[in-house]
């Protein structure tokens, strides 16, 4: 189709729901949001009302709409949590809650996926989509007719078409990204196929809105609903990177590292996963360090009020590894790698900075580690996050990576998603 003049980018979370509309020339024409409440459950059971997710994007939708009056909108897209998930009946009905991304309750489920399914699958752990499948199929009933990601539920909604994916969300699935199919294995574990979704590349149109629906969010039936990603993702292609070696960290709560390549690298055992984009690859994986255990000792206010006073130039030579918590994903994959933080020095600029260094230290392995299994060391690293802001941050990384360091335009999901919109 020809260059839309407006696409509309959604990004459902757990929290909420975020909209933008952006012009072909990149600009942000009209933004919404809307909470969600607080999910239920709990001892490692999260979850929530799917319809909750519908009724905040319509409303986000609708005031979009609204604020943008005749301004054209031709296609839209929907990026959601990787690893959540439904089932439905044959009309897209939800049959069960929404598993969200975080909900670990599947870990008998995930047993059996470790027991047949390749090591380098992503739909290993008790918190995939596979194993949040096997766990609702025998207490879904007999009505269940797909199994769907919340991105693909919301676009069901918005065409009246269901059973289809896209290649990022369906990889917690058990979707095998290289080969652009289910895989063999997936039937031994009593997985009926028929429920399984129709994966297409992100950014393939799917369908129109259907024309109930159009009218009631305030936009033409015309408009093309495009096939979208997950929150991740969605965030690396707000950016605007795209060559190989190009690189975007994410410096929000946890330390997430993405990096373009022209193969895939799959190595679960550091951590370490691949999304597919066309014929290129974004490699990645993520740390528990990051903004979150910052938070754990200092608060904002003091951060803004510290960070003027960092010395990028003299390293403090303290040797930490910021955790809130044993455990780490990435670069070390260890459920008890513990956190360090000692000795602790009197100067809080100093032990901010010790910190600040031992986050860096993480980033730097992190892309080490993937040029060591096969993906290109970066060029340039574009940061995205709150920690983005953070100059003499900056400069320590840049120093610590031996490369450009910059901080990125654009990064919220939203925004990425919209783009992925323009490309239907």
């Amino acid at each position: 189709m020809n260059s839309p003049t407006v696409t509309i980018g959604i990004d459902v979370g757990t929290s909420g729901c975020r909209a933008v509309a952006v012009a072909a020339t990149g600009e942000v024409r009209a933004e919404a949001c809307a909470p969600f409440p607080e999910p239920e459950g709990r001892d490692g059971c999260r979850e929530q009302d799917p319809e909750v997710w519908w009724r905040a994007v319509a409303d986000c939708i609708g005031r979009i709409a609204a604020d943008l009056g005749a301004e054209p909108v031709t296609a839209l897209a929907v990026d959601g949590t990787s690893g959540t998930l439904l089932l439905t009946d044959a009309d897209g009905r939800p049959c069960t809650p929404g598993l969200l991304y975080n909900d670990r309750r599947a870990v008998a489920e995930a047993r059996r996926i470790a027991a047949v399914a390749p090591v380098e699958s992503g739909a290993h752990g008790a918190t995939s989509a596979l194993a949040k499948l096997l766990y609702l199929q025998p207490r879904a009933g007999d009505r269940v007719r797909h199994a769907l990601h919340q991105a693909d539920w919301i676009a069901g909604r918005l065409t009246g078409r269901w059973g289809v994916s896209d290649e990022n969300n369906a990889l917690k699935l058990g979707y095998d990204p290289r080969l652009r199919d289910w895989p063999d294995w997936l039937p031994g574990l009593g997985v009926p196929v028929a429920w399984l979704p129709r994966v297409v590349a992100p950014g393939r149109t799917v369908g129109r809105l259907a024309a109930e629906v159009a009218a009631a969010l305030g936009l033409p039936a015309s408009v093309e609903v495009v096939a979208g990603t997950t929150d991740s993702v969605a965030g690396v292609l707000a950016t605007g990177v795209h060559d190989i070696g190009d690189a975007v960290t994410s410096l929000g709560s946890t330390l997430a590292l993405k990096v373009w390549a022209e193969v895939p690298v799959f190595a679960p055992e550091h951590g370490v996963y691949s999304h597919r984009l066309g014929e290129r690859w974004l490699v990645g994986g993520a740390s528990n360090s990051g903004g979150a255990v910052l938070l754990e000792y200092f608060d904002r206010h003091e951060l803004d009020r510290l960070t003027p006073a960092l010395r990028p130039n003299r390293p403090t030579g303290l040797d930490y590894y910021p955790l809130a918590a044993p455990g780490e994903r990435f670069p070390v994959a260890d459920p008890e790698w513990p956190p360090r933080l000692e000795p602790r020095p009197a100067d809080r600029v100093d032990f901010l900075q010790g910190m600040l260094e031992g986050i860096t230290a993480i980033e730097r392995d992190g892309y080490r580690l993937l040029a060591e299994l096969g993906a290109p060391y970066p060029r340039r690293v574009v940061t995205t996050g709150r920690g983005a802001a953070n100059e003499p941050w900056r400069r320590m990384r840049e120093r610590a990576l031996g490369v450009p360091v910059e901080q990125a335009e654009h990064w919220e999901a939203a925004y990425g998603t919209a783009l992925l919109a323009a490309r239907g």
